[in-house]
């Protein structure tokens, strides 16, 4: 249940990190050029830029700390089989009986009279 919850604000954090960032312009005419850019609006370029850098900063922060909790909250008690072994037959841990390789006489060397012979 935790783990869902952190999962949930996770994503909610993506998602408000991913327009946080998008908002921001690097000329510094991000927020305040898609509001019309005239200088009578009620926040000014800069105070724009200083709230999205400190909410992508801090959203940031917060998705770090969320992740790392989200690892600690995974039930590990509860670890059952995966969906690759749920799939895949028993296999037998006992070892198998293994015949030794029968030999037969044409598969063993031929003695030749002659090995002795040309040794000396």
């Amino acid at each position: 249940m935790l783990y869902t919850i952190i999962v949930v604000l996770i994503a909610l954090i993506c998602l408000f990190l991913t327009l946080a960032v998008l908002l921001q312009s690097g000329d510094g005419n991000g927020m305040s050029a898609m509001a019309g850019g005239s200088s009578s609006q009620m926040m000014g370029s800069r105070r724009t830029s200083d709230i999205l850098s400190k909410s992508t900063t801090v959203l940031g922060a917060a998705f770090l700390i969320l992740c790392v909790v989200a690892n600690f909250a995974i039930d590990k008690q509860d670890v059952g089989r995966s969906a690759v072994q749920s799939t895949m037959p028993a296999m037998n841990t006992a070892p198998a009986d293994i015949a030794a390789p029968s030999q037969s006489e044409s598969a063993l060397p031929a003695e030749d009279g002659n090995k002795e012979s040309s040794d000396n």
